[in-house]
């Protein structure tokens, strides 16, 4: 493992080697190589998905390569190595499980686990519960984990009869905004609607990625039985379609 792993990191810094590197790697830098980082990841929560496990591994290597392309560029300019990165992983899970590598005993809850990082937030000056939530975060996530935050400090509703008021609320107001308030409405209703599927217990995430896969799936068998004229059919006709698909299913 160690061999691969310095065999790695010497591909990455010949390849950011200013005398007869690549010219393409040469030419990144954090912001540039961001946007790969995160899709890279979405393509390991893919395979995961997918259950192949040798795509799993491919993509696992793609965002390890990420890593060590961000390590390498930060080390050209006198920040850190990668063997801080791993260093910095690894102090911070010793710290994370103390029932653990600390002695302490008991059992890894959430509760606890939460603990943990709002000391490590506060080490770092946090002075908001909100502070730490990346902005780069996909905006359904990080709506969860904002409305998660707000929860740890007693701003939540105690049941879902709350949130299911506040959606149809949010709907109403969006019917009724003039164009210029559309926007901010239609975020608000998005908002809402992420805080009632939390409050049943539900990852909004895990539960648009299913209305997705089902969409498809059925929208796919539309088409197939269409045979190909799907786009020539009526409304009417293609509503009539979708009816029987889900009766299908």
């Amino acid at each position: 493992m160690t061999e691969q792993l310095s065999r790695l990191l010497q591909i990455m810094a010949t390849l950011r080697d200013p005398d007869g590197g690549c010219e393409w790697d040469l030419a990144q830098d954090f912001k540039s190589i961001a946007p790969y980082t995160i899709e890279e990841a979405y393509e390991v929560a893919d395979a995961i998905e997918r259950g192949e496990m040798d795509d799993l591994r491919d993509e696992l290597g793609d965002l390890l390569l990420q890593v060590v392309f961000h390590a390498r560029m930060a080390e050209e300019a006198d920040m850190f190595r990668f063997e801080d990165v791993a260093r910095s992983i690894s102090d911070k899970m010793e710290a994370r499980h103390p029932h653990i590598f600390g002695g302490e005993g008991g059992q890894m809850g959430e509760r606890r686990w939460e603990a943990l990082k709002e000391v490590e937030r506060t080490k770092k000056g946090a002075t908001s519960a909100m502070d730490g939530v990346a902005k780069a975060l996909p905006a359904l996530l990080r709506a969860e984990k904002l409305q998660k935050r707000a929860a740890r400090t007693g701003f939540d509703w105690p049941d879902t009869e709350g949130p299911a008021a506040k959606v149809a609320e949010e709907t109403e107001e969006l019917t009724e905004a003039p164009t210029n308030k559309k926007l901010e409405e239609a975020g608000d209703l998005l908002f809402a609607a992420v805080n009632l599927v939390r409050a049943y217990g539900i990852a909004p995430e895990d539960a648009l990625r299913e209305a997705n896969l089902k969409f498809e799936r059925r929208f796919r068998s539309m088409e197939e039985r269409a045979a190909g004229s799907f786009n020539e059919l009526s409304l009417d006709e293609q509503e009539a379609l979708w009816q029987d698909v889900k009766k299908a299913e």
